[in-house]
């Protein structure tokens, strides 16, 4: 017998102010940051002692100590303990992904709430010494008498101290995500100056968002911050211009610290559940979350590291039967200004679309007056695995306070992969 599929609620989003890293929440965990969202989220909707059906959340740069995270994360709140928590990771799609996991669950009647969440830290990342110096430490906890201890270190050199340092560069080509969009700039001929009216107008949107009061249902203060430290109102194009290009430092690079988005340090929460949960309960139902997908593109072999979302979307719209134009709102995380406008030109393309997403035309341009109204990761920050909750508790609202409408999440990630949805009031 076929199955019913029930309609996926959002019920709204929550966060705390997002710092650059090593600022405000330097001496912060994830698992701080993420049990400061729960709990508020908890206070909110009113779910104290409550069993939620899953907490899905995790986080990128991870300690060994954040172990079975989200179940950890669960136990430092008051919900129910008998609510499980899931930990995922799927770079900066992370907490997109947590949610389309809870939606199929919820769909197919399996639970019936949900929270997808995600934080990350790039103040407190874990220091790893060498593979040999590390075995010294395990045989030197195991060594029962001095002799022994002593013995460990038998060979022993200074060099083995030196520190592993951290790196998001991509294990497969050695090369930063700054370094991939900077090539991907090149192809699709995007110019600095372009990048940087970008940036501004994310800067201009999200100070008159704060200005006109639309984040003070979304944020819940942490560490005494109130608003993202990012955030730059009095940005300048004059200003953005006097910056320094990073990735490549010669007159043909174009990426900056400026458009592209700072290490930030943050976390981000969304709950989700059927109709039934949140009338039982009295919850808002902002909006409804109704179709994702994931793609990934092979940046190995010479695809755009961060081109993924274009094929998600496109593979996405033709599943809903819906065209690139069918959208009041559009939230294209900004990793860097070069990603969205790569990823806006390559649909307006019609080369593209045919050779990479199987269309016989081009998918065509949108109205840029509708994306990212209220601001996006350039000024608020990206915290890489809140930045799906983020835009998901944003756009959910925006739509409410439309009243109705259609939105669509674009989010491009590490590894050549897109996470991409659509929500609907």
């Amino acid at each position: 017998m076929a199955q019913t599929l029930k309609p996926v609620v959002i019920v709204g989003g929550l966060r705390i102010p997002f710092c650059r890293s090593n600022t405000s929440y330097a001496e912060l965990s994830n698992k701080k940051m993420l049990s400061t969202v729960l709990n508020g989220m908890v206070q909110r909707y009113a779910l104290e002692g409550q069993h939620i059906g899953e907490v899905n959340a995790g986080a990128v740069i991870t300690h060994s100590r954040d172990w079975n995270l989200a179940r950890e994360v669960v136990l430092s709140t008051k919900l129910s303990p008998t609510t499980p928590g899931l930990t995922m990771q799927q770079a900066c799609g992370t907490s997109l992904q947590a949610a389309m996991t809870a939606a199929a669950k919820i769909a197919t009647g399996q639970i019936d709430s949900a929270i997808a969440a995600g934080s990350d830290t790039v103040s407190d990342v874990p220091i790893v010494f060498n593979n040999k110096f590390s075995k010294r430490l395990v045989a030197l906890g195991k060594a029962r008498d001095i002799k022994s201890r002593l013995g460990v270190f038998k060979g022993f050199g200074p060099k083995e101290l030196a520190p592993v340092p951290p790196s998001v560069n991509e294990p497969r080509t050695l090369m930063s995500m700054g370094q991939h969009c900077e090539m991907m700039a090149k192809t699709w001929s995007i110019s600095r100056q372009a990048q940087d009216e970008l940036a501004l107008l994310s800067h201009q949107n999200t100070a008159a968002a704060y200005d006109s009061g639309f984040f003070d249902d979304l944020l819940i203060q942490c560490e005494g911050v109130l608003r993202d430290n990012n955030l730059r109102a009095d940005a300048s194009l004059e200003s953005l211009g006097k910056l320094r290009t990073v990735y490549d430092k010669t007159e043909a690079g174009t990426l900056t610290a400026g458009n592209s988005t700072p290490l930030t340090d943050g976390a981000a929460g969304v709950l989700l559940c059927s109709e039934e949960w949140a009338r039982e309960r009295g919850l808002p139902i902002q909006a409804y979350l109704t179709h994702s997908a994931t793609a990934a593109v092979d940046f190995v072999g010479g695809a755009g590291l961060l081109m993924a979302p274009t094929v998600a979307v496109s593979d996405m719209l033709k599943r809903a039967e819906l065209t690139l134009q069918d959208f009041e709102l559009y939230e294209i995380h900004e990793a860097f200004a070069a990603q969205v406008l790569c990823t806006l030109k390559a649909w307006e393309d019609p080369e593209y679309c045919r050779k990479e997403l199987g269309r016989d035309t081009a998918m065509g341009s949108i109205d840029r007056t509708r994306m990212n109204v209220v601001g996006s990761s350039l000024a608020v920050g990206h915290p890489f695995a809140a930045t799906g909750a983020r835009i998901l508790g944003t756009l959910a609202k925006q739509l409410d306070q439309k009243g109705s409408g259609r939105g669509l999440i674009s989010i491009c990630t590490a590894g050549g992969m897109g996470v991409t949805a659509i929500l609907e009031k």
